[in-house]
C-alpha cells in the first residue's frame, strides 16, 4: 500500500498527529494516510493533512522514501507500506483534531522524545527540518 506524509514546520515546531486507528494506534505521527486509487502524489497529501488537522498545505519537496513491514505476533506481514514523506507550507490557521487522528498539534522539535513517535518519525523530522531551507533535488516530478 501507498501512503504519503507531510512535514509540515512553523519555527523550531513540527505539526503531528495522535494515530486513532491501526496500525500504531495512539501513538504520534505525521499527518498523511494511503494514496486513493487513481489520486496523484499532492493531491493526496493535501487531502490527508485537510482531514486530520483541517490545515491546507503547499507541498514541497520529497523528503524520504521508505518502508514500513509490520509484523503480527506470529512474525507474518500484517501491513507492507511504501511511505512517501513531502515538506510542506501550511496557508495558516491552527490545527483541529479530524478524521481518523485523536489529536493533533504543533511540537518543539526539542520535545519530541517526550511522545510516543512511530518508528522513523523523529528521524525523517530531524532530516527534514536540517534541509527545509535548501533546494530539494527534483525527485517527485508529477508532470512526468
Amino acid at each position: 500500500m501507498v501512503g504519503v506524509g507531510a512535514i509540515v514546520f512553523r519555527g523550531a515546531e513540527v505539526l503531528l498527529i495522535r494515530r486513532g486507528r491501526e496500525p500504531a494506534l495512539g501513538k504520534w505521527s505525521l499527518p498523511g494516510g494511503l494514496v486513493e486509487l487513481g489520486e496523484p502524489l499532492e493531491a493526496a497529501v493535501r487531502r490527508e493533512v485537510l482531514e486530520e488537522t483541517g490545515l491546507e498545505v503547499l507541498v514541497g519537496g520529497l523528503v524520504a522514501a521508505l518502508d514500513r513491514i509490520i509484523f503480527d505476533e506470529e512474525r507474518r506481514i500484517q501491513y507492507h507500506y511504501v511511505l512517501l514523506d513531502f515538506l510542506c507550507h501550511c496557508q495558516g490557521g491552527e490545527p483541529r483534531t479530524g478524521d481518523d487522528a485523536t489529536a493533533c498539534r504543533f511540537v518543539p522539535l526539542n520535545g519530541l522524545s517526550a511522545h510516543a513517535l512511530t518508528e522513523g518519525t523523529e528521524k525523517v523530522i530531524l532530516q527534514a527540518f536540517s534541509r527545509k531551507d535548501l533546494p530539494f533535488p527534483p525527485v517527485y516530478d508529477p508532470s512526468l
